[in-house]
């Protein structure tokens, strides 16, 4: 006859086991997938298919699904069903045809925990997005860009450059920082109305912090806090610096700020803070305009102004010192069209064909944004012919359309003629998506192309640039929230 004891511990595991098998069975309820759903992989209960992703590439590991599941396929985040979309054919349809549908981001843990109340010009939706986004490009029109004063000041930038480079004197050195510095300071003057030195203590230290933040938030930790918040919120671990560094990051905003406040103008405001300020005090009853929302916005334009085009210029140093007749090729068409006496401008683009196709075919093999920003289906809708429920988060590979076979010639391969005719005059090509498409195409395109332009031209104008001896450069790179080379070093010749 069983004792009391021994009843109860059999009540114990019985409970504990009913609790668990309730759990599985509740958890493969909630995520049953509707007749017609896109295949994929196998999922496991609670985590879904977070420890099978790649984190160092994930990228390439959903290439590999496609090349299983189809050119789109199902995956589970932890909590989040998501569709994924591959090559540049499905990518389009996503983004542009069903680009009302897809124009919202989903609920994201960090997202909120970084940017609450829908604050933001990346992760907030609605109204206030549009409003915002509207906002921030007419103000950013408004102060030059597009214009020939925008083209000045990068010019004037690209000079602070060049004297910095040389004050290597031959040596090697980690160009990262440098780059991050020149590029940065654009966006600054548009945002804050100023630039900073390369020697400012500050600023170099907000730079490392939001250069770390990215990389992080890329990283497997990301990827744990996005599944399981409530847990990763208590837990030790690198994920917790992305919080720090962009409170970090923020703060450095705010001071700019109140520096702002102290002798704004409003009949004759500078820069986009003060334009912001000026219309949080109109009066016109919008109550999305706030100081906390200034802060994140004025955050989001400092990423998208610095991480895009300052990476982009690593990975042209990367590729045309693996490439030296390339670079030599470049250096013979600006000597011709520009020469060594004054700065390059927007207007010698047009002359300048092979730059423009070796920029371009830079940007598509640094491949720096590898995987779109998550969006949400508004609706129910298909894709690809199958059913994409409302609520469904929709990944974009970008990297299966940067080299998607059925649309470049040698996608593998570093090729300057992807954007070059039979007659050597530059050509544009539908697959090239560095900035994304659609509703939410990169709010900076038009400032990073032309700085893209100018900085890579001042540059290979004034320099040569080479590697240490017996050094290989690798083209692998570091994925974060952007992909980014390994570290290394150049050497600079004054031509």
């Amino acid at each position: 006859m069983l004792s009391f004891l021994q009843l109860e511990s059999l009540d114990f595991k019985s409970v504990l086991l009913f609790f668990v098998v309730f759990l599985f069975i509740a958890d493969y309820l909630k995520h049953r997938k509707p007749p017609n759903y896109p295949p994929g992989p196998f999922q496991w209960p609670f985590a879904g298919n977070v420890f099978s992703i790649d984190s160092k590439q994930p990228d390439v590991y959903m290439r590999k699904l496609a090349e299983v599941y189809g050119d789109i396929f199902s995956l589970r985040l932890g909590h989040e069903e998501t569709v994924v979309a591959t090559g540049y054919k499905m990518v389009k349809e996503a983004l542009v045809g069903q680009a009302e549908i897809f124009v919202d981001r989903p609920y994201s843990p960090m997202g909120e925990r970084m940017y609450p109340d829908n604050a933001g010009l990346f992760f907030s939706n609605g109204m206030k997005w549009k409003t915002h986004r509207r906002f921030a490009m007419t103000t950013l029109r408004n102060f030059g860009l597009g214009k020939t004063l925008m083209e000045n000041a990068i010019c004037e930038e690209i000079r602070y450059l060049q004297e910095e480079m040389e004050t290597q004197k031959g040596d090697p050195f980690n160009p990262k920082m440098l780059f991050n510095n020149a590029v940065s300071n654009i966006i600054c003057q548009l945002v804050y109305g100023r630039r900073y030195d390369y020697s400012d203590y500050t600023f170099q230290k907000v730079l490392k912090k939001f250069n770390e933040a990215l990389y992080l938030e890329g990283t497997i930790w990301a990827q744990l806090y996005e599944a399981f918040p409530v847990i990763m919120k208590h837990l030790p671990g690198p994920h917790n610096a992305i919080f720090s560094n962009y409170l970090d990051v923020a703060d450095f905003i705010r001071k700019e700020v109140e520096r702002h406040k102290e002798d704004l103008d409003p009949n004759n405001p500078r820069d986009y803070i003060d334009a912001y300020i000026t219309e949080m005090q109109s009066g016109s009853g919008n109550d999305d305009f706030t100081e906390s929302n200034l802060v994140m916005n004025s955050l989001d334009l400092f990423l998208a102004g610095t991480e895009t085009t300052s990476t982009t210029l690593l990975w042209a140093l990367v590729l045309l010192i693996k490439h030296p007749d390339v670079q030599k090729k470049v250096q013979s068409e600006i000597d011709t069209v520009i020469g060594q006496s004054r700065p390059p401008s927007m207007a010698d683009k047009a002359s300048m064909p092979y730059t423009e196709a070796v920029i371009h075919e830079i940007q598509r093999i640094g491949n720096i944004v590898p995987i779109n920003g998550l969006r949400l289906a508004g609706k129910d809708t298909t894709l690809g012919g199958y059913f994409i429920p409302k609520g469904t988060s929709l990944l974009t590979n970008l990297t299966s359309v940067m080299f998607d076979k059925t649309e470049w010639e040698t996608p593998e391969e570093f090729n300057p003629g992807h954007f070059l005719d039979s007659e050597g005059k530059f050509r544009r090509r539908d697959a090239f998506l560095p900035f994304s498409a659609g509703k939410r195409v990169c709010l900076g395109e038009q400032l990073a192309r032309m700085e893209l332009f100018l900085f890579f031209v001042g540059l290979l104008q004034k320099f040569s640039f080479s590697t240490e001896e017996g050094v290989e450069l690798s083209l692998e790179g570091e994925v974060g929230a952007t992909r980014t080379p390994l570290p290394f070093k150049v050497f600079t010749h004054t031509r």
